[in-house]
């Protein structure tokens, strides 16, 4: 009777114990299939978005010149207006033609100064173990013709090159996995032994005779080797160029070219800060001053493309993180692109002009309220943007005030959706003759604001320097204009 018992229970157990293990089965299943469709529904979601994403930033840096002008800039643009076509005309003849006019004469001095200076550079350097310099190159908007803000400033950039038997490798952020994704629009620069990639001695492909010495791979001059890495201007410990470095070089170097030809010239040569290469100032006896930067740059292969340790702080916001990542300048396309579209635009084309009233009114805005994170470079890729936007025949200088309305407008829709795509890099609208790389015009479009998406304390204050910006630009204007001498008075009344 007892076993009987036991083994009822034993059966009752076990079925029991296949109901349990049956009933786990299928919520098992009904949470796989629960868990599957919940990865289906998170794909589709991001497939969706990451389309909206793209045709957004697809349109969204595109002027809508099909919507009614008079209706966006009246929203854009509440409580705010701008002066006249005639009063815009008479302030441009008046207060920025007539500063401009020694910039040739400013551009010529400096020239021909850089190249007795890298002259002397060469003499003094080691031409077996020092870096090579050659000429220098004129960039921005002394050489594109719309500088304003006094003092002018000419930005000179000078390539240079390893001796010989080393070269430069170049790693842009494009094409490397190893350059974090924060640091868009920026490259490595790795110093290269002769044997690296395969275009140095044939020693490791071919096995020498007993009586046979490498001369380039014997031990000693192999440790030979690793001690000359370091004086090569790398960070420690790698390969990669340091800016740092580069740096200090470029400062001595230039401090020893200048004790070289000094006797010859009758004024001080000074650093005007030392957190940047070449920012050098000329001091005149009469007391007169003229300041220029000379930038060491290293060329990006073939191209015209090059990187720069230290950006200037009037043309791009500037990031010293790490002393290995050199930003990527396109400067010299884009006066390629300006000078080539002054041939398809009027004869008397109003384009720099409404670069220049920009740039003229954010210099007297910062000036009072300090600066931001608007540089004089997002005005430019503004200006770029809008020039493959409109039909060349808009920007006659009778349309002068539409124009500088346009750019205003577009910048402040740039803010307010904090993103403002380079001119040049994923854009593959610019026109052939700009002979840009094809890894570049085919590449992601860079966002220039995308500090402004990291940092909301610098977004606030730019935002706020911009709307000054606005409210104090007819004021400003008028101010300059208030007292119009008579010669100055017939550009009114032609304009009107």
């Amino acid at each position: 009777m007892e076993l009987l018992r036991l083994e009822q229970e034993m059966i009752m157990g076990q079925g029991q114990k296949e109901a349990s293990l049956e009933e786990e089965e299928n919520m098992k299943d009904e949470g796989l299939s629960s868990n599957l469709w919940t990865v289906v529904s998170m794909i589709i979601f991001l497939l969706i978005e990451i389309w909206r994403q793209d045709y957004l930033d697809e349109h969204s840096q595109e002027p809508n010149l099909e919507e009614d002008d008079s209706t966006i800039l009246g929203n854009m643009f509440e409580g705010v207006t701008l002066p006249n076509k005639a009063m815009l005309a008479c302030f441009y003849e008046q207060c920025i033609r007539g500063a401009t006019n020694d910039a040739a004469r400013t551009r010529e001095f400096v020239e021909g100064f850089a190249d007795d200076m890298l002259e002397a550079l060469r003499s003094v350097c080691n031409r077996d173990a020092d870096m090579e310099v050659e000429d220098s190159i004129g960039i921005g908007s002394m050489y594109e013709n719309w500088r304003v803000n006094k003092p002018l400033i000419c930005d000179l950039i000078v390539p240079f090159s390893p001796p010989e038997p080393y070269r430069f490798q170049s790693q842009i952020w494009s094409s490397e996995i190893s350059i974090p994704p924060d640091k868009q629009g920026y490259g490595k620069i790795k110093v290269c032994r002769p044997d690296e990639g395969g275009t140095g001695c044939i020693c490791d492909k071919t096995k020498l005779g007993e009586d046979m010495l490498c001369l380039l791979h014997s031990k000693n001059n192999m440790a030979k080797m690793n001690r000359e890495m370091e004086d090569l201007l790398c960070c420690k410990n790698t390969q990669y160029l340091d800016t740092d470095q580069v740096m200090k070089w470029f400062q001595i170097a230039v401090t020893k070219a200048w004790n070289k030809i000094s006797r010859k010239y009758e004024f001080d040569l000074t650093f005007s800060h030392l957190d940047a290469p070449g920012a050098l100032k000329i001091k005149f006896r009469s007391g007169k001053c003229i300041t220029f930067n000379l930038s060491p740059v290293v060329q990006y292969e073939d191209s015209d493309v090059y990187f720069m340790s230290h950006v200037s702080s009037s043309s791009m916001l500037n990031d010293t993180s790490s002393s290995i990542y050199w930003f990527l300048s396109f400067a010299v396309y884009e006066r390629r692109f300006l000078k080539d579209v002054i041939k398809r635009l009027p004869e008397n084309s109003c384009h720099l002009s409404c670069l220049q009233i920009a740039t003229f009114l954010h210099g007297k805005q910062c000036s009072l309220t300090g600066q931001s994170g608007l540089t004089n470079y997002h005005l430019k890729t503004v200006l770029m943007h809008l020039l493959l936007a409109r039909p060349y025949a808009d920007w006659d200088f009778d349309h002068l005030e539409a124009r500088l309305r346009d750019m205003l407008n577009y910048l402040k829709k740039c803010l307010q959706e904090k993103k403002l795509h380079h001119f040049l890099i994923g854009n593959p609208k610019i026109p052939e003759t700009t002979q840009l790389p094809e890894v570049f015009r085919y590449a992601e479009p860079l966002n220039l604001f995308r500090p402004f998406v990291l940092h909301r304390d610098l977004y606030k204050k730019t935002v706020d320097m911009f709307n000054e910006m606005l409210k104090n630009a007819t004021v400003l204007i008028n101010e300059y204009t208030l007292h119009i001498p008579a010669e100055h008075t017939h550009i009114i009344n032609k304009v009107s």
